[in-house]
């Protein structure tokens, strides 16, 4: 198993319902794949570096997860179609 962060960008001008309902999507996939959600960090709203889809703020997220090498690949192609996620980036993390 090796350890993994997706960092998730989710629009800044949906609901809270919405927005939470994005991340549990998110961390459903991970689980479905197998893997296991260790940690969630919440960065609230921060502004973005450049404008994205003419926006200028996003919500910001940050899951942990343990997985096999296979996950990560198919987290992305399911984070991808995610309507309300702007941008999304899945690392291997060091030990």
């Amino acid at each position: 198993m090796n350890k993994y962060e997706l960092a998730l960008v989710v629009n800044a001008k949906v609901e809270d319902e919405e927005r939470i309902a994005t991340l549990e999507a998110a961390k459903d996939i991970i689980t479905r794949f197998g893997g296991t959600v260790t940690n969630v960090e919440d960065w609230g709203k921060k502004k973005l570096a450049y404008e994205i889809q003419k926006m200028n703020e996003g919500y910001y997220y940050f899951i942990q997860f343990d997985a096999d090498s296979t996950v990560p690949g198919e987290v992305e192609q399911r984070v991808r179609i995610l309507e309300k996620v702007i941008r999304y980036l899945c690392v291997k993390k060091n030990a």
